[in-house]
């Protein structure tokens, strides 16, 4: 059994836990326990309360995994006794008073801008047209197609709510950076890393880089877990 038993995985905006099915089934042979949390995407504070709901239920320690807005979520929860340590996939990493709405505002000159539509009764969407280029682009055409239609509505609350406690300013942290991701520009994603003196890895991939390279993703939780 690892040093680190328990696996706690928060998925990002725009697509539900299921994209993590592959990774799961690496980890699980291995006799980690893991943990999906399907984010209500609400708000900012109702996701870190799922999140340390299922913290508070665990007996040993766990390493917590965010990818893109789960980024943001695990900077939160983190704080939480039973983590460990922290995994960031192609995420947001805030500091204290910074939310993902102001991550996005710094956005430099030329880098890529996510086709997220005007808000809908307080909830973002993405483009469906633009959903495979932008968020999926190594994936199928059918399977990006299908993530589009199968979108979980990203609510304002969540994208503004600020982190009160970095939790990677007091754990040791890991960063996969997407090198193809055309949602989180590559090079924000270095700094953020760097920022919190993550151990940093690459892979080719986009945002769904848990999809495409989940022997990636799958390996670098391994090693923040050791």
């Amino acid at each position: 059994m690892p040093t680190i038993g328990n696996i706690v995985i928060v998925n990002g905006g725009f697509a539900d836990g299921s994209g993590w099915q592959n990774v799961y089934n690496d980890l699980a042979r291995d006799g980690f326990r893991i943990r999906i949390i399907q984010n209500p995407a609400l708000s900012f504070e109702g996701d870190v309360a799922a999140t340390r709901q299922v913290l508070d239920a665990l007996a040993g320690p766990a390493l917590l995994v965010g990818h893109s807005y789960g980024g943001a979520v695990i900077s939160e929860a983190g704080t939480h006794p039973n983590v460990a340590a922290l995994a960031y996939v192609a995420a947001f990493v805030p500091d204290k008073g910074e939310s993902v709405g102001t991550l996005i505002a710094e956005r430099s000159p030329g880098a890529p801008v996510p086709p997220i539509l005007p808000p809908q009764d307080g909830f973002l969407f993405l483009d469906r047209d633009k959903f495979h280029d932008a968020f999926a682009a190594d994936l199928p055409a059918h399977q990006a197609e299908f993530m589009a239609d199968a979108q979980v509505p990203w609510g304002l609350d969540a994208l503004s709510g600020s982190v009160t406690e970095p939790a990677w300013q007091h754990k040791p942290s890991w960063y996969l950076v997407a090198t193809e991701d055309r949602m989180i520009p590559p090079p924000a994603q270095r700094a953020m890393a760097e920022r919190a003196g993550s151990t940093t890895v690459e892979a080719i991939g986009s945002h769904a880089v848990h999809i495409s390279q989940h022997g990636a993703v799958a390996g670098l939780i391994r090693e923040a877990a050791a």
